[in-house]
């Protein structure tokens, strides 16, 4: 846990540089802007869809045919189910947004000040991001959709995408914090090594997408994090493992 915490006060400090500011601020409002632009656009398109599928439960739709009690309450819960998707929906949009085009550019600059001596192997790929990213986006979508029958369980609603976007967090950011400067081998071993703590990490970040103004910038501060917890993890991993630098720069033979 106090590497977690770590990793968010280190990602606090790096958000507050000017370069990085920017690339905090436009993933975040550019996705509000989209789903807010659909929601209104559709907002009728989607009751009528989630009403009609819950209509399929025999239990459900005989309920909501014989009490106005019950059709109120279903009707409400459906449009305050949507309401809620949405704050997952425009967070994991920044978060695409973060991991294939902001967190790259983020890495360079916070590597190049705060780990100048880790040694870049460079075992992932510009284009390996934005396919994992993009895989993460459908599993996660996927998930979502086949989930939203359960919401109407109390308190689900609010755990299922929680950990949801939990799992995108991994998901997503592990492959992109790690890209430049770890080998494959050492990629696999972390992540392996570090699951379970990169999902406490993932499900901290997630809690912020439900935080009105902080959550456009939270997939940002998301990104960050895992650079910092994975690449410091990848020092302490490098050590253990009897690897040592000797100068921040190659030197010429003479």
């Amino acid at each position: 846990m106090k590497e977690i915490l770590r990793a968010y006060a280190h990602a606090i400090r790096s958000l507050a540089r000017r370069d990085i500011l920017w690339h905090l601020l436009w993933p975040g409002l550019l996705s509000l802007v989209v789903w807010i632009g659909l929601a209104v656009g559709f907002w009728g398109t989607l009751t009528g869809m989630a009403m009609g599928a819950l209509n399929g439960w025999d239990w459900l739709h005989s309920w909501t045919s014989s009490s106005e009690f019950g059709a109120g309450f279903v009707s409400v819960t459906v449009q305050i189910a949507l309401a809620l998707a949405l704050l997952p929906l425009i967070y994991v949009t920044a978060a695409i947004l973060v991991a294939t085009i902001s967190l790259p550019l983020m890495l360079e600059r916070v590597a190049r000040t705060d780990y100048a001596l880790l040694e870049e192997r460079r075992g992932g790929s510009q284009t390996g991001s934005a396919l994992n990213a993009l895989w993460a986006a459908l599993v996660f979508a996927v998930a979502m959709l086949l989930s939203l029958p359960l919401w109407l369980v109390p308190g689900l609603g609010l755990a299922i995408p929680l950990m949801l976007t939990a799992w995108l967090n991994r998901r997503a950011f592990r492959y992109d914090a790690l890209m430049m400067h770890a080998d494959r081998d050492e990629m696999k071993a972390l992540s392996k090594r570090h699951d379970g703590s990169m999902l406490l990490l993932g499900i901290g970040c997630a809690a912020l997408a439900y935080v009105p103004v902080v959550n456009l910038f939270a997939p940002a501060f998301c990104g960050l994090a895992f650079v910092h917890y994975l690449l410091t993890a990848l020092e302490q991993h490098r050590k253990e493992s009897g690897w040592v630098v000797v100068d921040a720069a190659p030197r010429q033979q003479p």
